[in-house]
Formats: structure tokens, C-alpha cells, sequence
């Protein structure tokens, strides 16, 4: 399979304080981490993809392991996490789902073998396209305290061979939740679902 050509990387970290209501004793903070790569099959329909998703393996643990280090470095801060792809024009939306096993169980791994799925999204779109990224709680998809979406993007990619690969992590709750259903405390953590 191809190599994995990357053109830039993007990290940002937001803490958010309120959302209206009473501030938080202690931000929630969201982090993702973008990379921009060169798209091995732009402009033409290739059969045989799949092989490629282990080319990306070790890009997807760096990635982790570098946002976890941009959210202060310990699996146990993080509480939630997503991931997505923006596959520039000339590629095609399969393309995308190429980092569905790299980026999730990138992640996983990173954080000390999270259960619940990954969520994701991704789409076909040109330079400046915003997408949002899923979350869910990293043990636990159906905690409703924890479902929420960052929104990512790069400027100036994807470029029509490109690629933007993304990772979303988060170390809490959304800040004023309050909708009740099944609590983080209640985890019972054997299915990756309650």
C-alpha cells in the first residue's frame, strides 16, 4: 500500500467555563487533533482499499497520543472522544471510513483500553470545510450526559488529494448537563453500551 504523506497538523484545545448557566469549578475542556494527508486513491476508483488502514495505524497512535498530551498527558482525565474525516473532492467518501479501525482503536489503546465504540462522522468536501464530530463517553455510549459534537476544520484543507483525519477527546460531561439517564458513576463497563 501507498505511504502516508502528511502535509500539516492541526491541534486546539477549548475549555468552556459556561454555557450560560453557573460556571464550572473546573472547565471542561475539548481537544482534536488534525492531520492533513495526502490521498492515495484521489481521482480514480480503486477496488483494494482496505490494505491502507494499516498504513495509517501508527498515525493514528500518535495522534492520540498527542492530544492526550495536549489535554495534560493522563488517560484518566479523558471522559468522552469521537473521530472524523473531510476527504478532499477528488476522493470519495469510502475513503473516509478508512480510519474508522486506525483512529478508534488508536484511541482505545491510548487510553488504557476504552470500551464503548468510537462515534464518527465524515464527508466529501474542499478547503474549509467544518465538520461535526460525534462524542460519547469512553466506556459507556448510551451515558446522555456525554453525547455531544466539536467542530473541526482546517482552513486551507482539504485540498482535492487530501484527506483530513481527525481525533476528538474530552474530559467530562457536557458543562451544564443535566438530562438525566445513565450516569458516568453507574457504569457498569462489559458491553461498551451501559
Amino acid at each position: 500500500m501507498p505511504e502516508v504523506t502528511i502535509r500539516k497538523r492541526l491541534v486546539c484545545v477549548e475549555e468552556i467555563y459556561h454555557e450560560g448557566g453557573p460556571v464550572a469549578a473546573t472547565p471542561l475542556r475539548r481537544g482534536a487533533i488534525l492531520t492533513a494527508i495526502r490521498n492515495p486513491f484521489a481521482g480514480r476508483y480503486v477496488e483494494e482499499i482496505a490494505g491502507f488502514m494499516e498504513d495509517l495505524q501508527p498515525l493514528g497512535v500518535d495522534m492520540a497520543s498527542d492530544l492526550l498530551a495536549a489535554l495534560g498527558g493522563d488517560p484518566a482525565l479523558i471522559a468522552g472522544y469521537g473521530k472524523g474525516a473531510i476527504v478532499g473532492q477528488a476522493g470519495e467518501l469510502e475513503h473516509g471510513a478508512l480510519w474508522h479501525v486506525p483512529g478508534g482503536y488508536a484511541m482505545r489503546a491510548v487510553l488504557g483500553d476504552a470500551k464503548a465504540i468510537v462515534p464518527s462522522s465524515k464527508k466529501v468536501g474542499g478547503p474549509g470545510t467544518r465538520l461535526d464530530v460525534p462524542i460519547t463517553h469512553i466506556n459507556a455510549s448510551y451515558v446522555r450526559s456525554h453525547f455531544d459534537a466539536m467542530e473541526v476544520g482546517i482552513p486551507d484543507g482539504p485540498r482535492a488529494d487530501e484527506i483530513v483525519l481527525v481525533l476528538v477527546m474530552t474530559t467530562g460531561a457536557r458543562v451544564h448537563a443535566r438530562v438525566g439517564g445513565l450516569a458516568a458513576g453507574a457504569i457498569k463497563g462489559q458491553d461498551g453500551l451501559r
